[in-house]
């Protein structure tokens, strides 16, 4: 019986009542949704990637922290707007208990709110990875962030009470966190939550405990400053985040590395060119290499051809041509899949037969009738009769270079294999060397 009746008089506190009903759940509720519905409508773009999926996380923070900041303001300023405050001074605890007891269950369901839409993400991300592991780190210290955001804005609408005062505050979190994201230069940047991250970085070990530090102590130093009686004890977690704050200024872009994932690729040797991809996405290289196959068959036995398209950044070697990029996704690759592979075979081509740095005096009509010959009978184009037939309606220059193309393009298709294999030989050759009278003749 006395553990009944402890039970029921700790679920009574004010603090769980709080927690359970009124405001706090409705704010936790509304940062899941609002997070939910930005991860749905740009589902394309992040869940293909594990990488992809953290930055989008971690980048939603700039919606995140304003709106939190909003709810705990709201929230702070509730009891003036009852008429309430005398009633709530007689509670029979310090101001600082009462603030917790307030704003503590806000901030924990807004936290709660971002890092169940973090999870699910993370869950509807997992059936179409295909490379690289989860990136969970961020997401602890983006819900603290939140959190953290909460209570600042909760002392905020205690001191200034009047129902414009939350969505002000959303809005100049919202422009403040903006316009430090958006810069490119000054030390201050890296103190911003919401600062932006590619897909290839990942931060040091560190990084996130500090951030965190950073922003607890500047809303704990808020909160102190507030409602503690001995206000000098404010300065202790202002203290902390002075220290956090300027070993993120100092470190700079030393905060982020590149993920050594990204530098790696997997390739399959079994054809000519090679087909190599992003470890990132290891997974994909079958599709891939069976999406290039149309046009690694007809290239057997050719010869002078690059050694592998390559999927790394930097541009490819002297020896190499580019693979299509598979990024960002949501254009040619969206969950795990590619959208149109006749597309990404002939953007291949492109890249296979326009490799090198020739000048532009280098190229003329030999090569650029040569070129469309050999990307024709590589991939053709499914519209290539529309654009004929546009330049068919030209003057008599574009009339006479369409028939010329037309029949380059025929004399090539209706070689016979060996003879077809040394002109593409003699073909890529020249084509490295940016020689044009080494294209044998059409």
């Amino acid at each position: 019986m006395n553990a009944v009746t402890q039970t029921n008089v700790v679920t009574q506190t004010p603090l769980v009542t709080e927690a359970r009903r009124g405001f706090a759940p409705w704010a936790g509720l509304t940062v899941l949704l609002t997070l939910g519905v930005l991860l749905a409508a740009s589902a394309d773009r992040w869940q293909g990637g594990w990488a992809e999926t953290a930055a989008e996380l971690h980048n939603a923070v700039l919606i995140t922290v304003p709106a939190a900041a909003a709810a705990g303001c709201w929230q702070g300023g509730r009891e003036r707007r009852r008429r309430t405050e005398e009633l709530w001074a007689t509670v029979p605890r310090p101001p600082l208990a009462r603030f917790l007891v307030a704003a503590l269950p806000t901030a924990l369901w807004v936290a709660a709110g971002y890092a169940v839409a973090a999870g699910l993400a993370l869950l509807a991300t997992w059936p179409y990875a295909l490379g690289d592991g989860p990136r969970p780190a961020l997401v602890p210290t983006d819900a603290g962030v939140s959190g953290a955001a909460v209570l600042a804005g909760h002392a905020v609408g205690r001191l200034v009470p009047a129902r414009l005062t939350a969505p002000l505050l959303a809005m100049a979190g919202y422009v403040g966190l903006g316009v430090t994201a958006a810069a490119h230069e000054g030390a201050g940047r890296y103190l911003n939550p919401a600062l932006p991250v590619m897909e290839s970085w990942v931060p040091v070990w560190w990084q996130p405990m500090a951030m965190a530090v950073w922003a607890g102590g500047l809303a704990g130093a808020a909160v102190l400053a507030y409602a503690a009686r001995r206000r000098w004890t404010a300065l202790l977690p202002l203290a902390a985040a002075t220290a956090a704050g300027a070993l993120l200024a100092q470190t700079g872009d030393g905060l982020w590395h590149t993920d050594p994932l990204a530098r790696r690729q997997v390739c399959d040797t079994s054809v000519a060119p090679a087909v190599c991809v992003n470890a990132r996405y290891a997974g994909a290289l079958p599709q891939i290499t069976g999406a290039l196959s149309g046009v690694t068959g007809r290239l057997k036995g050719v010869r002078n051809l690059p050694v592998r398209w390559e999927d790394r950044d930097g541009g490819p070697r002297d020896d190499e041509a580019a693979l299509p990029s598979l990024t960002p996704l949501g254009w040619s690759f969206v969950r795990g899949r590619l959208t149109d592979t006749g597309e990404f075979a002939r953007e291949a081509v492109g890249t296979l037969v326009l490799r090198g740095d020739c000048p532009d005096d280098r190229l003329g009509v030999r090569f650029e009738r040569a070129d469309d010959a050999v990307e024709n009978y590589l991939a053709p184009l499914p519209s290539q009769r529309y654009f004929d037939d546009l330049d068919s309606q030209g003057d008599a220059r574009r009339r006479a270079a369409l028939a010329e193309r037309r029949a380059a393009r025929a004399r090539l298709a209706a070689m016979g294999e060996p003879e077809r294999r040394d002109w593409l030989s003699a073909y890529f050759a020249a084509r490295a060397a940016c020689d044009p009278s080494g294209v044998p003749a059409l």
